[in-house]
Order: structure tokens, then sequence, then C-alpha cells
């Protein structure tokens, strides 16, 4: 891999990518620095097909000449080779688990969710919105009257959940609905993690989402 050995964190990634975002928010919260290889998408570089082979997916992790595939595991990867430094899990186990548990619960359905709005036709539009705000629904009422998902630290299922964040506006235009309206706790939720560093410094543009799913969609 070259002179990326020299740098010993190195993440390819692609900026519109909500899997991307969550692991930019990780670094920051943990203040390590890294050096960032952007994709040019939809083109998969020779360097990302070497580094993950099996799913040719962003984002791939570096970590001293090694890399580390698929978002979700590469989040419990920083949080434990950078113990010392904000902690983004619970090291009680039960806790782990129930974090564990809603990361796979916002992938399976937020981020299908998402897709099945985006690719709907016309008239599934409005159903595809509704099945929407159930699953966001479904998150409100975890998270409660709690200021984080997991209590009073911000962590892994904050910022699994947050790195959709920047997509639902073209979610809310096409399923016709306003997360303000539907889940205020969850917004303000939302709000409160924009006012983070770590959120705020990478954000992904809304309105280009929204015109990038436009343009792919061909119902």
């Amino acid at each position: 891999m070259g002179s990326m050995a020299e740098s010993a964190v190195v993440m390819v990634g692609w900026p519109m990518s909500m899997f991307d975002m969550r692991i930019k928010m990780a670094l920051a919260e943990k203040c390590i620095d890294y050096e960032y290889l952007p994709e040019d998408f939809p083109t998969k570089s020779p360097l990302l097909l070497e580094l993950n082979p099996h799913h040719k997916l962003i984002p791939v992790l570096i970590h001293n000449g090694k890399p580390i595939c698929e978002s979700r595991i590469i989040l419990e990867y920083i949080d434990a080779t950078w113990k010392d430094k904000a902690p983004l899990l619970p090291s009680d186990p039960y806790l782990r688990s129930q974090a564990a548990f809603w990361g796979d619960y916002i992938d399976k359905h937020i981020y299908l969710g998402s897709r099945k709005i985006w690719d709907s036709k016309s008239e599934e539009l409005q159903k595809s919105g509704e099945e929407f705000v159930g699953y966001l629904k479904v998150l409100e009422g975890e998270l409660g009257e709690k200021t984080y998902f997991m209590g009073e630290s911000f962590g892994y299922v904050d910022i699994c959940l947050m790195s959709y964040y920047h997509h639902f506006y073209a979610s809310e235009i096409l399923g016709n609905f306003n997360v303000e309206n539907e889940c205020p706790k969850l917004f303000a939720w939302a709000t409160r993690c924009l006012e983070r560093e770590s959120v705020s410094k990478n954000p992904v543009d809304s309105k280009k989402v929204y015109e990038m799913v436009m343009a792919g969609r061909n119902v």
C-alpha cells in the first residue's frame, strides 16, 4: 500500500455516504488525526478493491497498514483501540449488547427504509414514508427522556443514527412527512447532536443528497 503505511490512520471513503460520516464522527470524538482518501463514486479505485475485495464498499479504515471494513465494525475497532479517549460503547456487557442491537436496528430499518422511499413508485411513496416514520417512532421511544441513546454520553448508537440525518431531507420530501412534526423528541436529540463539533465539522449537503436521489430515480 505504498506510502500509506507512513500514516498511522487512513480512511478511504466517499463524502456523500452516511457510513463515511459515522467514521469521521468517531475519529473526531476520539481526537484522532487521519488521512482521508475520497473515492470517485461510482468508480471503485484499485486501492478500494485491494482493501475490501469481498464487499468492494466504503468506508475502509487503515490502521498501521491493516484494513478494517464495515462501518459498525470500524466503530467497534476505533473504540477498542483508543480506549483512553471518549468511550463510544458502554463497558457493561449488557449495555454493550443493547447498543449493538440498536445499531443493527438502525442499519436494517433506517437504511433500507430510506432506500425503499427513494426507489418507490409515485403511488407507493406515501406508504413507504409512513413505514419509515414508524421506524423513527420506535427509535424515539427507545430514546425516551434521555439526552443520548445510552444516557448522558454521546456514543455508538447516536453516531449510527446521526450519520443518516442529512439524508432525511430527501426521504421527507419524497415520503411526504416531517421528522420534527412526527418525532419531536428525536428531532431535539438530533439538534443536540449537531451542536457537537464531531457531528457538525463534516456535514453532508442535504440538498445534494436529494439531487442525487432524484437523479437515480427511474420511476
